[in-house]
């Protein structure tokens, strides 16, 4: 099983010692962690996409691009592209370009992002709507990075004839395309029937959650006639390592504590209370169900359960939450390199 590096960019101040980073220190945060993450034996990093929030990690392909200039080998995702909210020549476009700037390392993962309605109403959207503009993204982005000469007609945006996007992505026939889904049978179905990846959201419940939704992915990706062993399935956790198990939950539970309180309010400003959250915090229930927190050995077991659970070839760990700093952000990436990564191969 590959392990990747997740951020969403949050922009929190850490509740131990009140500092914060400035928006500048934050982006150059993010292109040093991946840099770390990949002498370290990590295999990808994701970047997340939100807007007109404290996550403000907006723009993902500059990001990977300044990424890919400081790495060789990290294959570069994100966590996730806004495949509703976002144009897909758009999108076709960017990643391309970072494709052939990194040597075809891209892989997106693209979401529909209704966590967060706001962002629906800032790009003048409906939500009602993102399943099938979504669907219709998707196919889109496709047809763009797979066609020289487009004639294209959809519901939600002018018609395409002609030649198609540029630059052309170096990764032929295409890059590979993670879709972000597992709450909705529909865009798993959707996955399968385009012959994309799965990227299972389980920081939004447990791992047997969503087990159901392996079962449908895998048994759906061989009904429209793909190839079983060019599948794959990944999943993404809040997570935190130290040395051994006190430390490791005496240095997180305070910052994950932050994090969750404020995604909860931002979540609910977002939707206007009418929204979930990710429910009240209780440190020992997150640790034993959607988060993993512990010694290396400890982080090492819940992986391998989890991979079991979810037939899993990548698990992307997303470190950075809640103004941890950069001493013990940089020691847990190091830690889960010699220690976590070489007993998950």
């Amino acid at each position: 099983m590959d392990v990747g590096l997740l951020t969403l960019g949050d922009l929190l101040g850490d509740p131990l010692s009140g500092s914060r980073r400035t928006h500048a220190e934050r982006h150059r945060n993010l292109v040093e962690q991946a840099v770390l993450a990949e002498s370290a034996g990590f295999s990808s990093v994701h970047v997340g996409e939100h807007h007109f929030c404290d996550y403000i990690l907006s723009s993902p392909p500059v990001v990977l691009a300044a990424i890919a200039e400081r790495t060789t080998t990290l294959r570069l995702s994100t966590g996730v592209t806004l495949g509703v909210n976002l144009d897909p020549v758009r999108i076709a476009e960017d990643y391309a370009t970072v494709d052939v700037l990194s040597g075809g390392r891209v892989e997106p993962c693209i979401g529909r992002g209704t966590f967060f309605p706001h962002t629906f109403a800032a790009f003048g959207q409906d939500p009602k709507d993102s399943q099938v503009i979504f669907a219709e993204h998707l196919e889109l982005l496709l047809e763009l990075w797979t066609h020289d000469e487009l004639d294209w007609s959809g519901s939600f945006r002018s018609p395409l004839r002609g030649p198609t996007t540029t630059p052309r992505p170096l990764q032929q026939p295409r890059p590979p395309i993670w879709l972000g889904a597992g709450a909705s049978a529909k865009s798993v179905e959707l996955a399968a029937r385009l012959g994309l990846w799965l990227m299972l959201p389980t920081v939004f419940g447990t791992p047997e959650m969503f087990i159901p939704m392996v079962e449908l992915y895998e048994q759906r990706w061989e009904h429209y006639g793909h190839d079983p062993s060019a599948r794959r399935i990944g999943c993404v956790s809040h997570a935190h390592v130290s040395p051994n198990s006190a430390t490791a939950r005496a240095r997180w539970e305070p910052r994950y504590r932050a994090y969750i309180e404020w995604v909860n309010d931002l979540q609910a400003r977002s939707s206007d209370g009418r929204g979930g959250g990710l429910g009240g915090f209780d440190f020992e229930r997150l640790c034993r169900t959607t988060a993993i927190c512990g010694s290396p050995a400890e982080v090492v077991e819940r992986m391998g359960t989890i991979r079991e659970l979810l037939h899993l070839d990548v698990h992307a760990l997303m470190l950075d939450m809640g103004g941890l700093p950069d001493d013990e952000l940089f020691a847990t990436i190091e830690l889960v390199g010699t220690e976590v990564i070489p007993a998950l191969e």
